[in-house]
């Protein structure tokens, strides 16, 4: 109990001075916050400033079709499809090969979306902005050239391969 009371008087000074906690690390700790909240800041804003510089490059719109290979675990699947996602990753990719040796992306597209309504309209998107679009699916198809075919791309929607029209 004598050892306790010392440290009982300090800490109730330390309160009644207005201290209850330290503002920094110790000076063995190496920095901690001071030292790398800054350099991550630093990194998301090269980052940003990365990103921004990309898209000033690109167009307001562009025009694209596509394949989507849905999975068990897709937004807005169709009733009934029971496809694992490493078997919709696999089939994308297999689609891909396809594509890249010369089949027609329309013939692939009846033949393989999963998209509702997708084969009737061949996959046409239309003319669209990058805020349409989710994330992965914009950047990959506002860096595509007219007529030329993304590599598989993952969104929430499943495993999609852009092609862009326009």
């Amino acid at each position: 109990m004598r050892r306790l009371l010392p440290l009982a008087l300090a800490l109730a000074s330390l309160s009644a001075a207005g201290c209850e906690s330290l503002a920094t690390s110790p000076s063995w700790v190496g920095g901690g916050l001071a030292v790398a909240a800054p350099a991550r800041k630093a990194a998301a804003e090269a980052q940003e400033e990365r990103e921004r510089r990309i898209i000033a490059g690109q167009p307001n719109q562009v025009g694209a079709k596509h394949i989507l290979v849905m999975h068990d675990e897709s937004q807005s699947k169709p009733p009934g499809l029971s496809r694992t996602r490493a078997e919709a990753q696999k089939r994308a990719q297999e689609v891909l090969l396809k594509i890249r040796g010369g089949a027609n992306f329309d013939d692939m597209v009846k033949a393989y979306t999963d998209e509702p309504g997708g084969a009737e309209r061949s996959g046409d998107l239309g003319v669209f902005e990058r805020s349409t679009m989710v994330k992965p699916f914009a950047e990959a198809a506002f860096a595509l050239k007219v007529g030329e075919v993304s590599e598989v791309v993952e969104t929430k929607y499943g495993f999609h391969i852009i092609k862009r029209t326009e």
